[in-house]
């Protein structure tokens, strides 16, 4: 056997073994698999934060006096923009809070006010409507809700398992306080990658030309060159066409004369950063806020926000994100299912991007195919 069929065999039969073991052991694998992401999560988080915000920190370095030959500009470009980075961000998110935290609240209150009475005009015009269904009108003729003795019930219930409410309000601080800690580690980390991001760049690239041959190498860079040109576009082009649409939502609800139109326009802007299914997301929340004052005008809210759909669909994401990614709008829906069923909604957010760059990369790899087919 010659040395080369020798390593051969010897490649084949270490990958048989490991796929043994992997099947043998999957269990212990999984269980270990998921201790190294619960302690490697908030790098993780720090680490989506970092390139969200680098997204912006690019343009604001562009902004702030690039020209400038002044030291003392120059040393402080960086720690300015990541701080004006944050500020921009979290000003959008406490606007966003403020907004909608208290009309959500507000509306709740409401509905439960109101339940009593609803419930009576519904019986009393079921009632009135039922007279061919005579053992249903008079079920309804006797049917009386006793809602304080069913709230005194409830308290009672609550009363009686206090120790179980204590124990859940202690595991529901515990686990805020974990998310806390895991965010604060996760924001210290970003830092850490935005202030030396142009080291750890030199230094990836040592590490690929020292174990890479040129060609594997620049393969490699273009690969992640594409993958990160895919997210870039679809992240900024994601938020524009969540703004378009908030606002779009705000003013055509505000000419209907609808209720709720700047909460409404919030909400169906922020959930619009889901791709396809956030808007109608939004809309749930926003028709279900009408509702509590105005029923009717709910279902114009319906109507109005299908026919705003159409339009932002047809129209608006395939020119500002479907361009922007280079991905037909066929398999963004696909990405779209397919990302949300197996992760959730950090699935229908990273299928879309990722579908983008496997795309473009199989697209390129079959016209390359098929131009040396057609040498030959």
């Amino acid at each position: 056997m010659t040395n080369l069929s020798l390593k051969k065999f010897t490649q084949f039969a270490l990958v048989i073994a490991l796929v043994y073991l992997g099947v043998a052991y999957l269990p212990q694998i999984v269980s270990f698999g998921g201790i190294i992401w619960s302690a490697a999560s908030p790098l993780v988080i720090g680490c989506v934060m970092a390139y969200v915000l680098n997204i912006l920190l690019v343009r604001l370095e562009k902004i702030y006096f690039p020209r400038s030959t002044n030291p003392a500009v120059q040393k402080s470009r960086r720690l300015v923009c990541i701080i004006l980075a944050f500020i921009i961000l979290l000003t959008i998110l406490m606007l966003v809070i403020n907004v909608v935290l208290p009309e959500v609240t507000s509306s709740v209150t409401l509905i439960v006010q109101e339940i009593p009475r609803v419930w009576e005009e519904c019986r009393l015009w079921l009632v009135a409507h039922a007279d061919y269904i005579p053992v249903i009108q008079d079920y309804l003729q006797q049917a009386e809700f006793d809602w304080s003795s069913s709230l005194k019930k409830v308290f009672d219930a609550v009363a009686n398992s206090a120790g179980d409410v204590v124990n859940s309000a202690v595991g529901i601080a515990t686990s805020a306080f974990g998310i806390v800690a895991k965010v604060v580690i996760g924001f210290i980390f970003a830092l850490y990658l935005l202030f030396g991001k142009e080291k750890l760049s030199a230094q990836g690239l040592k590490i690929l030309r020292a174990y890479l041959k040129p060609e594997q190498k620049e393969k490699v860079l273009y690969v992640l060159r594409t993958v990160h040109e895919a997210f870039s576009n679809f992240i900024v082009g994601q938020c524009t066409e969540a703004v378009i649409l908030g606002g779009l939502c705000a003013l055509g609800m505000t000419i209907l004369g609808l209720p709720y139109a700047v909460m409404t326009g919030t909400v169906i802007g922020v959930s619009a950063l889901i791709p396809v299914a956030g808007a109608y997301i939004g809309g749930a929340l926003g028709a279900f806020m009408i509702f509590t004052v105005n029923p009717a005008k709910a279902m114009v809210f319906l109507i109005f926000l299908v026919i705003l759909q159409q339009v932002e669909g047809n129209l608006i994401y395939p020119r500002v994100v479907g361009n922007s990614i280079g991905l037909p709008g066929l398999w963004v829906l696909a990405a779209v299912t397919i990302g949300g069923g197996v992760m959730g909604i950090g699935g229908m957010l990273i299928g879309v991007p990722m579908s983008a760059a496997l795309y473009k990369l199989f697209a390129e790899h079959v016209n390359g195919k098929l131009e040396c087919v057609a040498k030959d």
